[in-house]
């Protein structure tokens, strides 16, 4: 079997450039297309438009961040420029490498105050490592606290640290205000347009090289599903001119498939546009072929020749996915069957190549493995929306055993928090078996930290993390590989206040309970045996009646019956719930409602199981 490697009187294609752009969460990559879209041409003058087009998920638009890699294209001077919006969220960076491999170049762009954080530290790094060239845009000059030259040294320290060459270091600036789409090569002289930057692309990306005697190649960089075509499959064209009705072989890891593709498409725009024949270096969309993976190669069937294979990074968190059985199941939801549930997965599957689904002994629960937590949440608010009625237990690392010794996933965490929290942060991160790396204190006010901490300890400390820094820490965490398993340690330091029977939450019972603990519950919320209402003071688990009215009797006295005045209840999230909960319980998840509750439903059961428990543990 042949491997392509470098070639001997390669050629490029100046007719196309193909760019990701890179940036951390809420830099403003998404706007900045936007921009483009309207300024080439893709949009008519008078045609009415959303903003960000780029963030087509209700998700993405309501949470203002990118979760899916999406590829467009606009079109300058003639030169048809592929576009890759990348997320910019760790969780999501199973998107970010494979898009890294369809372009020849890349935007980084980085806030002209927060400068360069992590997720676009781990991006460029994949960049610098495939030896793309960058563009270095520094935007939002316009901010108040805009420090654009202090942000562009650490841009320089960022490719120093990251072990760039010398070609790479002598990267273009441009300094931008992406909202207003103008850009400028001089900070001191304000753009009209977003020209130069076009320009810069065409001038500095190079058109994809390819070797004019070889025959079609592609390699399969994403996967899409369409309800009408099946599973969609996405790549770069890495060589030769692919024709309508062409005879194809997939090549994966083990074997091989002949088809001919049923649709042959390209960006154009926004849109897919169906093509005759695709020429060499532009991004192609395949259907007709269902069997496949990411870093296959497709090539002509009389020809074979298998590219280079392209990883995914492989899953470091597990959820349980269950029907719903609590005594309120069906009377939200629409669609509550296993079977129906099993089958979104698989087909979130399909498209989500970051994600793994697997059957478990229990014919009524799924698997669900994924990059992060928050990648999984986003997956059950999704279902959710669209009207699956469901539990999940709470997520899970994943383990390995090498050589008899258990390994677990470790993260690297970057926080940036005032100077007064330094001491809080560094204590509940060290509780959980989290090492300090890095600690720089600029006289500032504020310090930057670096931590190696378990992937297990972040999962319900995020929120403790905001609550610790009173809202104005900032941490962000990237996967830093597997390492030696590090201990246990508590997971919550709260137990949880249970409801003992079926009714409706009472203000009287409430109000009389709120020394105990948090409530999760308003007066005349509906509640059933085994449902968490709050959460309690104390660290062990305790039976309460949220539904017990006040006696009455016919003696009245001025002042006895005051307004009972509760205190506010914070509305329950799915990221509160899955943080929330520990390992004998569950979230149910329905179309109105997000409830706490236990595995076991019964007090009694409960009870029996606790007794048995300690008497094994000798207590």
């Amino acid at each position: 079997m042949l491997y392509e490697e470098n070639m001997p009187t390669m050629q490029k294609n100046d007719n196309i450039r193909n760019i990701a752009i890179i940036a951390h969460v809420d830099h403003g990559k998404t706007t900045l297309v936007d921009v483009m879209f309207r300024q080439s041409g893709v949009f008519r003058d008078n045609q009415a438009m959303d903003d960000r087009v780029m963030d087509s998920m209700d998700l993405e638009r309501e949470r203002g961040i990118t979760i899916a890699a999406k590829n467009c294209s606009v079109r300058w001077k003639g030169v048809k420029i592929n576009i890759v919006d990348t997320p910019g969220h760790a969780d999501f960076g199973g998107e970010v490498e494979r898009a890294l491999s369809m372009v020849d170049g890349a935007v980084l762009l980085v806030d002209s105050s927060e400068g360069p954080l992590p997720q676009t530290r781990f991006v460029l790094k994949k960049a610098l490592d495939a030896s793309l060239p960058i563009l270095v845009v520094v935007n939002k000059i316009d901010r108040a606290d805009a420090r654009p030259q202090e942000v562009l040294d650490e841009v320089y320290d960022l490719f120093i640290d990251l072990g760039a060459d010398e070609d790479q270091l002598e990267f273009p600036v441009l300094y931008a205000i992406g909202r207003d789409g103008v850009a400028s090569p001089v900070l001191e002289e304000p753009g009209k347009d977003l020209a130069c930057l076009f320009d810069l692309i065409l001038e500095r990306i190079p058109g994809p090289r390819f070797d004019p005697a070889a025959s079609f190649q592609m390699l399969v960089s994403d996967l899409g599903y369409s309800d009408y075509l099946g599973r969609l499959v996405i790549g770069k064209v890495k060589a030769g001119l692919l024709q309508e009705k062409a005879d194809l072989l997939c090549m994966g890891e083990k074997d091989q498939l002949a088809f001919r593709p049923s649709k042959v498409q390209a960006y154009e725009g926004m849109q897919l546009k169906e093509q005759a024949a695709v020429e060499m270096g532009d991004i192609v969309v395949l259907a007709g072929l269902n069997k496949v993976s990411i870093g296959d190669t497709i090539c002509l069937k009389e020809n074979p020749v298998r590219l280079k294979r392209i990883d995914v990074d492989e899953p470091t968190v597990s959820m349980r996915f269950t029907i719903n059985t609590s005594p309120f199941a069906g009377r939200e939801g629409k669609i509550v069957q296993s079977r129906k549930i099993k089958d979104r997965l698989e087909k979130e599957a399909l498209t989500n190549v970051a994600i793994q689904v697997e059957e478990s002994e229990d014919k009524d629960s799924m698997v669900v493995k994924g990059r992060g937590e928050f990648q999984l949440a986003i997956i059950i608010e999704t279902m959710r929306r669209e009207g699956f009625e469901l539990g999940v237990g709470r997520p899970e690392v994943i383990y390995k055993k090498v050589d008899g010794k258990l390994l677990e996933p470790l993260e690297h965490v970057y926080v940036d928090c005032d100077e007064a929290f330094m001491g809080v942060v560094t204590e509940k991160l060290s509780i959980r078996r989290g090492k300090l790396l890095n600690l720089v204190n600029n006289g500032s006010g504020r310090v930057r930290m670096e931590f190696s901490v378990p992937s297990r300890a972040l999962i319900g400390y995020r929120d403790e993390f905001l609550t610790d820094t009173k809202g104005t820490g900032i941490m962000n965490s990237l996967f830093d590989g597997y390492g030696d398993y590090r201990g246990d340690f508590p997971t919550r330091f709260s137990g949880s206040l249970v409801c003992d029977r079926q009714g409706q939450a009472v203000p009287y019972a409430l109000f009389n309970l709120e020394p105990r603990g948090r409530m999760f519950m308003r007066p005349g919320d509906a509640v059933y045996e085994g449902m968490i209402v709050g959460e309690h003071n104390r660290d062990n688990d305790i039976d309460i009646n949220p539904c017990k009215e006040k006696k009455l009797t016919n003696m009245r006295a001025s002042g006895k019956d005051e307004a009972i005045i509760l205190t506010p209840v914070l509305p329950m999230t799915l990221e509160m719930a899955l943080n929330f909960i520990r390992d004998d319980e569950m979230v149910e998840v329905t179309p109105q409602n997000i409830r706490l509750r236990k595995l076991e439903l019964s007090a009694q059961k409960r009870h029996t199981m606790s007794a048995r428990k300690k008497k094994v543990e000798g207590k």
